[in-house]
């Protein structure tokens, strides 16, 4: 079978521009048109020279400097249009390549498992989705038009180089050939690997710069340092290492394709002199003094196209980025739909693995039945939030079943499963908008009184009353800020008025103060009423009077049972039971006084 040939990224860039493609392809010729008809004005200015230097001294006999001036300036001025008109098609173009990337990109992202884009990384997400698609706009935009003028202008100046004087027109060419080649040099194989190696040292400090922002509430409240964020550090670190390297690596050849380029006058000096030995003509003064005009656009060109070549590795580079999201295989759709029986939660022989190789969950099988609450407790990493993700769908398991209203969710279309589950994650976020549209986002066609219904039951009745606005105040903007509490009961608003069956709390009150914390368990009351509830906890306070625990350790079902039948037996749950309750009675005790 013969082997399907590459698509380019030009071709494939086009694909994304519809009918705009047609406003790139005319924005290359109008550049090509524009970098020959700027070189017509060094015709005019020979011109000027010429009859100057024939009519010397009586430069009154000069008739047609005036005309030659105007001719070149109108030239100058052509010429420039032209390129504006060029530019106004590429962006054109360019912009709908972008915004057609994005949304490709945004729309294959929603397909994906929603575990997907945390591990992912936030950072490295929007880096690749925003700058990603911003660097083909530059590059179809401006490199492109650009290299289109770069290719004519040298194709113009080699007609004007040889046309005068062959002789110094090919001297002229010297320090062309040599800066090519120097840049050749520079631009190769080894280059695109250095840009990939670049951009992943970008992505690298991007995403961990968001995780460290993110944490810097915790940092301040127990007096860390950076070097807490170890991983945030390593990769400035790393990015440091990598930049100093490479510019030292690039240093000589850079000075030597400087120079090259810059030599010309050297070549055209020593030229003229050895031309000169018999003495010199009034027309190769001419063409000399031409030459030295007219030879800076070679330094000029060769810099636009080297510069061209490093965009257009990085062009290469974001489309490969790109493509490792939309590659990512999406979350399957079922053929036939079918709706859940009740809100009951079941698994069957469950194992996940986030890397197809270390199960992280391992043949777990349980029943919650409809308008229970549960409770999964146990060590940190031993999969209690992966159990959760998987009954929300958030990744698929890797063998076993898991069902919502006796339906494997896999059969259950994804605008029913998310309208079926609810989840209040420990650290919910708001966006940047007014607190009626936050809350609307749970239920978009809802009412003002149904979305003030919600915030009175999820106990925000305080956060309203000390907003200018009330539920009309935007979030975020003029020093209208909410703390961590007053932010999860917003969140539960929200899942509040979306009234899904099923509830999920992944450690929805870890981080409220006392007072906020005892509001936010109140909302919690009012949430779960009615509803099959799942509670991830640390704090076992908060689920001794819950229907039945589930302690994971270790990727498996340790224990189960109800709270009192777990303390019974003395298992794992009740060691981290009395544990709890010793650092509960725990305090600093006052100078002077017994612990």
């Amino acid at each position: 079978m013969k082997k399907q040939k590459k698509r380019s990224n030009l071709s494939r860039l086009l694909d994304y521009a519809g009918g705009h493609k047609y406003l790139t392809y005319a924005s290359w010729v109008l550049s090509a048109l524009s970098a020959l008809l700027a070189l017509v004005p060094y015709w005019y200015i020979w011109r000027i020279m010429k009859e100057v230097l024939e009519t010397a001294p009586q430069f009154g006999q000069a008739q047609q400097l005036v005309n030659y001036g105007w001719m070149a300036v109108l030239f100058a001025v052509l010429a420039v249009l032209v390129y504006i008109a060029g530019l106004m098609c590429s962006h054109m173009g360019a912009f709908r390549v972008a915004t057609n990337l994005r949304i490709e990109a945004v729309r294959h992202i929603v397909k994906l498992p929603l575990g997907m884009a945390e591990q992912f990384g936030s950072g490295r997400l929007r880096k690749i989705v925003n700058e990603s698609s911003a660097a083909t706009e530059t590059y179809l935009a401006h490199q492109l038009p650009d290299r289109a003028g770069a290719i004519a202008t040298p194709c113009g100046l080699l007609v004007l180089l040889l046309v005068f004087d062959w002789r110094l027109g090919l001297l002229s060419l010297v320090p062309v050939v040599l800066g090519f080649l120097i840049m050749m040099s520079m631009t190769g194989a080894s280059m695109q690997q250095k840009m990939k190696e670049y951009q992943n040292a970008l992505d690298d400090m991007s995403n961990e710069a968001v995780e460290y922002v993110r944490g810097i509430p915790v940092v301040k409240t127990f007096g860390q340092t950076i070097f807490s964020f170890k991983k945030f550090k390593e990769s400035i670190d790393r990015y440091q290492k990598w930049v100093i390297a490479y510019t030292r690596q690039l240093r000589m050849p850079m000075v030597w394709y400087t120079a090259a380029i810059n030599g010309v006058f050297v070549f055209l000096i020593a030229g003229a002199l050895a031309l000169t030995r018999q003495g010199v003509t009034e027309i190769f003064l001419l063409n000399l003094i031409f030459y030295i005009i007219i030879t800076p656009i070679i330094s000029i060109t060769l810099t636009k196209i080297m510069f061209q070549s490093e965009n257009a590795m990085i062009v290469d580079d974001a489309l490969q980025r790109i493509d490792s999201i939309l590659q990512l295989a999406p979350l399957r759709e079922p053929a036939e739909s079918c709706s859940p029986h009740g809100a009951s939660v079941e698994l069957e022989h469950v194992s996940f693995s986030y890397d197809g190789e270390k199960d992280v969950l391992r043949d777990i099988s349980l029943t919650i039945p409809e308008g229970q609450t549960v409770a999964f407790v146990g060590p940190s990493g031993g999969g209690k939030t992966t159990l959760a993700n998987l009954i929300s769908r958030f990744f698929d398991p890797r063998c076993g079943v898991v069902k919502i209203g006796g339906v494997d969710v896999r059969q259950i279309q994804k605008e029913e499963l998310m309208s079926t589950v609810s989840f209040v994650f420990q650290n919910s976020r708001l966006v940047k908008a007014s607190i009626l549209d936050n809350v609307r986002m749970g239920r978009p066609e809802a009412s003002r009184e149904e979305v003030l219904e919600a915030l009175v039951q999820a106990q925000c009745g305080d956060i309203l009353e000390k907003l200018p606005h009330g539920m009309d105040t935007v979030i975020g903007t003029k020093g209208v800020y909410l703390s961590g509490g007053e932010q999860q009961r917003i969140a539960i608003a929200r899942v509040m008025l979306k009234n899904a069956p099923i509830i999920i709390l992944d450690e929805a009150s870890a981080f409220a103060d006392p007072d906020n914390e005892a509001k936010v368990q109140a909302a919690f009351a009012n949430l779960s009423r009615g509803k099959t509830v799942i509670m991830i906890a640390h704090r076992l306070s908060t689920v001794a009077h819950v229907d039945r625990i589930y302690v994971v350790k270790d990727g498996t079902i340790a224990e189960s049972g109800t709270c009192a039948a777990l303390l019974e037996q003395d298992g794992l749950f009740a060691g981290m039971w009395r544990e709890y309750q010793t650092s509960v009675r725990w305090k600093v005790a006052k100078e002077g006084e017994k612990a």
